[in-house]
This record gives C-alpha cells, sequence and structure tokens, in this order.
C-alpha cells in the first residue's frame, strides 16, 4: 500500500545504524517540530552518540529539499522524525562455569521528514 506523502515534504533515512534505538529516540524526540537550524544546533551541543548519526539523516533531508523539490533550507521545519528497530546483532559472552550469556547489539533505521514553515 503506498503511504501518502505530501509533495511539499523530502525526507531522509538512515538505515541500520548500529544505536539502539531507545537511545536514539531520546535525540530524535528533541528535535522533532523544530526549524532545521534549530535541530541542528541542538545536535551539535549534545553529548549523546546518537546525536551524530541523527544530525547525518537532518542534513541529508535538507539537501534532498533542496536539491529535489526546490525549497530554500533556512525555511524548513522538521516535520516528522522516528526511529525504527532495525535487525539485533546477537553475540555470547562467556560466563563463569562454562555458561554464556547473550548479547544484542541493536540497530535503528532513523527517518527525518522535512516541510516548509507554515505560515499562521
Amino acid at each position: 500500500m503506498a503511504e501518502n506523502t505530501n509533495v511539499n515534504e523530502a525526507r531522509a533515512t538512515a538505515k541500520y545504524v548500529r544505536v539502539a534505538p531507545r537511545k536514539a529516540r531520546l535525540v530524535v524526540d528533541q528535535i522533532r517540530n523544530k526549524s532545521v537550524d534549530k535541530a541542528l544546533e541542538l545536535l551539535q551541543f549534545n553529548n549523546r552518540a546518537a546525536a551524530v548519526p541523527v544530525a547525518k539523516v537532518v542534513n541529508s533531508a535538507v539537501a534532498n529539499a533542496e536539491n529535489n523539490h526546490g525549497m530554500r533550507g533556512a525555511d524548513l521545519v522538521i516535520a516528522r522524525a522516528y526511529v525504527d528497530e532495525g535487525p539485533t546483532i546477537k553475540r555470547f559472552r562467556p560466563r563463569a562455569k562454562g555458561s554464556a550469556s547473550r548479547i544484542n547489539k541493536r540497530t535503528s533505521h532513523i527517518t527525518v521528514v522535512v516541510a516548509p514553515r507554515k505560515e499562521a
């Protein structure tokens, strides 16, 4: 089923990012509904590791908007931003008495959608 995409939007997705989705969502929640300039400023000074791939996705979405849709980067707002869970890489760590415990290395799919600012 086709997703209803607005013509006035541009999106970018980073798949299989080696950051746990739960941690990436904390970063994405901070930039949702902010202007692109404000969002990139927040990400630049954010200490979390997930801020780097999220900033890359935001920059990519802005570039898609400018090059593919002819929008101005200064007028864009982050309309939607979400993190989906990717495949989990499973590893084992040796434990006491010859046993082992599983380590889940989680991955994320980060999606950012930018749109022009709505004038009220």
